[in-house]
């Protein structure tokens, strides 16, 4: 196992105030989410009553103000009811994790040698971190719960090491040492794997929510460090290491897309010089980046054309 000294919680202590805000269920404040739903049911009002105007509808406006009415009536139910409700159940299950971690500590049990870990201690500080493992499973969606666990193994397992390296060979201690390794090096490695999943799925679904090219890299790069801290400790995992490439992947296609856009509207603008230097940084990025070879090549292929074509229209107006 690679990785056993470094510290990733200092990422996750660090952000925590950005960890925070992605980790809460969907909650607008009242004033935005009533504004918005009142633009939402005013633009369909007008979208109605224009399309029975259109037929001849004298009285277009009654099932146009209607359904606005309704709508209204339903943004207001799904708010306070079925989006109150889960939003308290969410906040009530972390309530409830934070409580069973906050009571189960990795110790050892008193009046023993402080120096030496006996059997009695080995054993019951693989329960506690069964007994912490249980109550992370139970809310397997939060991610702090698997981190918490994957810490508490991280620790034992530096102290199981320190102790293998002095035990003697005849020891009955040496046994249950390695017992207790094998134990809890799978529930060090099923938690990171749960924390860094959770992290980076909902770290992804953040950068696409994201309005601002920005914002939406920024976002991905924090879900690419979540994955590279797991990769420290299991390096050869295939499902850590087809999230990272995929994260790489849409990281490139948000750079290239944009380069893209700006090119696309440089042309439609008529700048075709501005465009085509868009297109070449579009290239640039292209070939620099993470993106698969056959995916690339058809992306190559269009840019070129593009450019072609863009150099064509300006040798002719030249002319």
């Amino acid at each position: 196992m690679t990785g056993r000294n470094f510290q990733p919680q200092n990422y996750r202590r660090r952000g925590g105030d950005e960890y925070s805000k992605y980790r809460r269920p969907f909650w607008l404040p009242a004033s935005n989410y009533y504004i918005l739903s009142f633009a939402v049911a005013l633009v369909f009002f007008f979208l109605v009553w224009g399309l029975l105007h259109e037929e001849s509808d004298d009285m277009a406006y009654v099932p146009a103000g209607l359904g606005a009415s309704l709508l209204l009536i339903g943004a207001v139910f799904l708010r306070e009811v079925v989006l109150r409700k889960a939003r308290n159940r969410y906040l009530l299950a972390e309530r409830r994790l934070d409580y069973n971690l906050n009571n189960i500590s990795l110790h050892r049990p008193p009046n023993q040698n402080p120096n030496k870990l006996t059997l009695e201690q080995n054993a019951a500080i693989i329960g506690q971190i069964r007994k912490k493992s249980e109550a992370a499973q139970i809310l397997g969606k939060l991610s702090d719960g698997h981190w918490e666990v994957f810490e508490m193994c991280n620790q034992y397992l530096g102290l199981n090491e320190k102790e293998i390296q002095t035990v003697g060979v005849g020891s009955p201690r040496l046994a249950g040492l390695r017992r207790g390794k094998e134990i809890v090096g799978q529930l060090h490695k099923f938690h990171l794997l749960a924390w860094a999943e959770i992290e980076s799925r909902a770290l992804t679904q953040e950068a696409k929510n994201n309005v601002t090219i920005s914002e939406k890299l920024k976002t991905a790069q924090k879900a690419l460090t979540v994955l590279d801290s797991a990769l420290q400790f299991y390096p050869n995992e295939v499902k850590l290491l087809e999230s990272e490439i995929a994260l790489r992947e849409f990281a490139a296609s948000i750079k290239i897309s944009h380069r893209l856009e700006q090119a696309e509207r440089a042309a439609f603008q008529g700048n075709n010089k501005r465009a085509i230097s868009h297109y070449r940084d579009a290239l640039f990025f292209l070939a620099r980046e993470n993106v698969r070879e056959e995916e690339k090549e058809i992306i190559a292929e269009k840019i070129n054309t593009e450019i072609a074509k863009l150099r064509e229209i300006s040798a002719k107006s030249r002319n």
